[in-house]
């Protein structure tokens, strides 16, 4: 069962680094990535043209992990990814399962 999410937005220049970090983690059973617009980003790590449409476009990326490995994979995140203005938050999750 999964307890919580834990939600990354990486600039799309980190985004195979990352992904492939996760893809060789035991601790991660599932996980998605998709593109998306992310506002109120620090103004000095928007390129250019980010600065004037007032958004980043970035790789979000949502993993489902028992609350018990949370740490570890925060640290290996942390570890690798350190100064590179990665985010992240972590949600609850209340219900997940498999239509069949």
């Amino acid at each position: 069962m999964h307890e919580i999410c834990l939600t990354l937005l990486c600039p799309s220049t980190l985004e195979e680094k990352l992904l492939d970090m996760l893809l060789i983690s035991p601790e991660i059973n599932m996980f998605t990535s998709s593109q998306t617009a992310a506002h109120g980003l620090s103004h000095a790590r928007l390129n250019a043209s980010e600065q004037v449409l007032g958004r980043a476009f970035v790789t979000q990326i949502q993993v489902l992990l028992l609350l018990k490995d949370q740490a570890l994979i925060l640290t290996k995140v942390q570890q690798q990814f350190s100064g590179t203005g990665l985010r992240y938050w972590i949600t609850p999750v209340i219900a997940a399962g498999e239509i069949v």
